[in-house]
């Protein structure tokens, strides 16, 4: 655990930092200068299409918006930041940059799970909230390896069922993860144990609302992009483009 008497220097450090009180978070907007020429950098490479812009506006909203300095105060917000990044953006950089040739997503299916799961072991969630390097390790990390998961299920030619499955269990291991954090009986994370207070939550209710969120709404980009995989498997019997 990490003393108390860190916890708000380590919050204070975070990028996106200190947490924000109710009544100035519409102000927290993160204008980084490097932040945002990477993003512009980003849509200049994939947003010829519309699912590079949306990749670019969900990664906007991941750390532009205020919801950055959210996450740096609640468990719940940094979940929803989460899901951003491996439920949104990364198959929608997958259908901007498809994969050329298909292949077997259950390794990656694997990496990606293990990944996001030892990320939210509470002293590597705890370490990464508390390391500006660290920090963006866990963001990168996630993105990246749910992008390669994602371009391998979305690939031109990757047989459907395959895909639905790959697809279905990727929202079963976030619905795992999140149960486990609805239920725990206690709060794991000591980097978030303060802030909540400011919003309403205790630690334990707002580790219950991210637990919520990661089992429930989270299905509903698996549902959406497994329509998408669905629909290109009609179009095909069809005869039509995919």
């Amino acid at each position: 655990m990490i003393p108390d008497a860190l916890i708000a220097g380590s919050l204070a450090g975070l990028y996106c930092g200190p947490a924000p009180d109710p009544g100035a978070i519409w102000g927290r907007w993160n204008l980084d200068p490097l932040l945002l020429a990477a993003l512009a950098a980003l849509a200049l490479g994939i947003g010829r299409s519309w699912a590079g812009l949306a990749a670019v506006a969900a990664l906007a909203a991941a750390f532009v918006s205020p919801l950055c300095a959210l996450s740096a105060a609640l468990f719940s917000a940094r979940v929803v930041h989460h899901l951003l990044l491996v439920a949104l953006a990364a198959p929608l950089i997958a259908l901007a940059l498809p994969a050329k040739v298909p292949r077997g997503a259950t390794p990656l299916f694997l990496i990606a799970t293990a990944v996001l799961w030892a990320w939210h072991l509470p002293q590597a969630y705890d370490a990464a909230m508390a390391n500006m390097g660290l920090y963006w390790v866990m963001q990168v990390t996630l993105l990246g390896t749910a992008t390669a998961f994602w371009r391998a299920v979305l690939a031109p030619g990757q047989p459907t069922g395959q895909a639905g499955l790959a697809i279905l269990g990727a929202y079963m291991q976030m619905g795992l993860l999140g149960a486990l954090l609805t239920f725990a009986p206690d709060p794991l994370y000591a980097i978030h144990q303060w802030a909540p207070l400011s919003w309403g939550f205790t630690p334990l209710s707002d580790q219950q609302l991210g637990g919520i969120i990661m089992w429930v709404p989270a299905g509903i980009p698996y549902a959406a992009f497994g329509a998408l995989v669905a629909l290109r498997a009609w179009r095909r019997l069809q005869g039509r483009p995919a």
